[in-house]
């Protein structure tokens, strides 16, 4: 004889609540549930429904979104890795995201592509960055037809006729200062260069002037009209605030997913770029930092933070062992550049830290 259990029950069995169940219940996704007088009533051997809240992925329709700027210590590469700590099925169902050092957001692109957060939220503290994800959220048209015309423009050209342009662009782009009739040429000479400069590299000197020379990529993709539009479509739903990522305080709760990608602790005398910005993110940022990591702990997130493996370098270093001891701290492979020089790299440990 079939058995049946209360909505109660099967919220209690599967830890979600039991006004959860009922909408599952009433959307016909419970097999054999029925309603008896003015309750739920769920066969025993029920098995609890995808929530798609929070998953909607099918590999058949997904629209893959891609990082619209290369971005130093970009995690590409580590996307299979960061995404086991999200939490989906059969576990505390989460609706909010933030991302307070989004940098070329590959995690953010690849949430955004695989989920169904119903608030998002990213920040930087880089103004240029700020004003590219926000040109692209609400002029994605108009920075459309001006990353073409360089593109045209550009790749035709002979060596000497690129570094012309080039330069023209990077003086062009340090000399303007964002505002409403600024934003999406700023935007523009922002993505132009990042796809035509060495290394896709960011990196301002102490007057916050952009000063990386020009790469020496063949027929580099300025305007990926296609990826531009989907990312426009997808961060209509996601708040971009430019500023510390304390700001993003206010927006998390007990709901909230938060990954952050502070600029990386030095590993070595010449690894210590932190340069995207003029301010300098040292010891003391990283310590200032686990105290916010600290508070919003306390609130209920559930938080996943990178930074690099000092012990790469010292194996006495125990710098984030010491600073994040009554968190989880996993060791994961990245290839990174070891020396100053770009060219130069090789498999290090990096970490990945949660509660």
């Amino acid at each position: 004889m079939l058995s049946y259990m209360s909505a109660k029950e099967a919220a209690q069995k599967w830890n979600i609540s039991q006004r959860r169940v009922a909408i599952l219940c009433s959307e016909e996704r419970i097999k054999g549930a029925m309603m008896v007088g003015n309750m739920w009533i769920i066969p025993s051997t029920a098995e609890k429904p995808i929530d798609k809240r929070t998953i909607r992925y099918e590999k058949d329709k997904v629209i893959e979104l891609k990082p619209f700027v290369k971005w130093v210590g970009g995690k590409g590469q580590l996307l299979d890795q960061l995404e086991k700590f999200i939490p989906v099925d059969g576990q505390k169902v989460l609706t909010k995201y933030a991302e307070p050092f989004v940098g070329g957001g590959a995690l953010l692109f690849s949430v955004l592509s695989k989920y169904d957060f119903e608030e998002l939220y990213i920040s930087d503290t880089n103004a240029e960055l700020i004003n590219a994800y926000n040109v692209v959220k609400y002029n994605v048209e108009d920075l459309v037809d001006m990353l073409t015309t360089m593109q045209l423009a550009f790749l035709p050209m002979d060596e000497n006729g690129r570094k012309y342009y080039y330069y023209t662009a990077r003086d062009r782009f340090n000399s303007l200062q964002i505002t409403d009739e600024t934003a999406v040429e700023k935007a523009a000479l922002f993505i132009f260069l990042n796809k035509t400069c060495f290394n896709g590299l960011y990196r301002v000197n102490k007057k916050g002037q952009f000063n990386v020379p020009m790469g020496a990529y063949k027929n580099p993709t300025i305007c990926d009209e296609n990826n531009l539009r989907n990312v426009s479509d997808a961060l209509q739903n996601v708040e971009i605030v430019c500023g510390d990522y304390t700001l993003s305080k206010d927006f998390i709760d007990k709901d909230t997913f938060v990954y952050l990608d502070p600029p990386y602790r030095p590993i070595s005398s010449t690894a210590g770029f932190t340069a995207y910005n003029v301010d300098c993110f040292d010891d003391n940022e990283q310590i200032r930092l686990a105290k916010f990591i600290d508070e919003i702990n306390l609130c209920g997130a559930k938080i996943m933070l990178s930074n690099s493996d000092p012990q790469n370098i010292d194996p006495n270093d125990t710098f984030f062992e010491d600073l994040y001891k009554s968190y989880t701290i996993t060791k994961v492979e990245a290839i990174r550049a070891i020396n100053s020089k770009g060219d130069s790299r090789g498999k290090i440990k990096e970490l990945l830290i949660c509660n």
